[in-house]
């Protein structure tokens, strides 16, 4: 059986992943659903210095404090930003990366270069709380923005999205240890809307997979397909 950590995006937690980890789990999987410092049940711990690297670290913390190997790791959104990050710091421990619909960075770029379109209005609706500048704050209707449509997933969201701090979208990504992050084995598993609409080079990236599966839902494909979402990881994992 494989070992998963799932990594999830902004503005979520762990608790994104719990359809997915259920259905991982019940085909006798390990699978781990860390919630990045300062977002979720973690808000309390938000502090003016969390940024793309804190993420990071507390992916790779988990993995050497949990003592996993051969993982596969998953990222969401701006969880490619992470896990990109982690692969660079921890390659020894990962058998294989899948992108859940998620950046794909090169080594100095940030968010707010990957994905100029969504991170410039993002960073123009933010708020300055306490020295700390924070993006994505939760509203009525905020789901929809994630293509989450059925009434009682959308409830379920909006009741625990938290403010992301904006300097993990404005720190560039600095690769350590050369192209560690890119001998690894890769899947891609991209909203068809997304694909259709990246422009030519995001595209590219989004298929430069060993692997490249497509599911036509909404963003965060892990609350709203989580059966075709866990039988493409299980895919990976055989």
């Amino acid at each position: 059986m494989a070992t998963f950590v799932l990594v999830h995006g902004g503005g979520h937690g762990g608790w994104c992943y719990q359809q997915v980890a259920r259905r991982l789990r019940a085909a006798g999987h390990e699978v781990h659903c860390p919630t990045l410092t300062g977002l979720g049940e973690r808000a309390h711990l938000l502090n003016a210095d969390i940024d793309l690297d804190t993420h990071i670290q507390d992916v790779v913390a988990l993995m050497t404090f949990e003592g996993l190997e051969d993982v596969i790791l998953v990222g969401h959104s701006y969880g490619g930003m992470v896990i990109t990050g982690v692969a660079d710091r921890a390659a020894e421990r990962i058998r294989e990366l899948v992108y859940l619909d998620a950046a794909h960075p090169r080594d100095g770029e940030s968010l707010e270069i990957v994905a100029p379109a969504q991170m410039e209005p993002t960073r123009a609706m933010g708020r300055t709380v306490d020295g700390i500048e924070l993006v994505m704050w939760p509203f009525p209707g905020m789901a929809g923005f994630f293509g989450i449509t059925d009434p009682a997933d959308v409830a379920w969201t909006e009741a625990r999205l938290t403010p992301h701090p904006w300097k993990c979208f404005g720190q560039p990504l600095r690769l350590k240890n050369g192209d560690a992050a890119f001998a690894l084995p890769r899947t891609n598993i991209n909203c068809t809307q997304a694909l259709q609409n990246s422009p030519d080079e995001a595209r590219a990236r989004q298929m430069d997979g060993h692997r490249n599966f497509e599911i036509d839902t909404g963003h965060d494909l892990m609350i709203t397909e989580p059966e075709a979402v866990a039988t493409m990881l299980m895919e990976v994992a055989d």
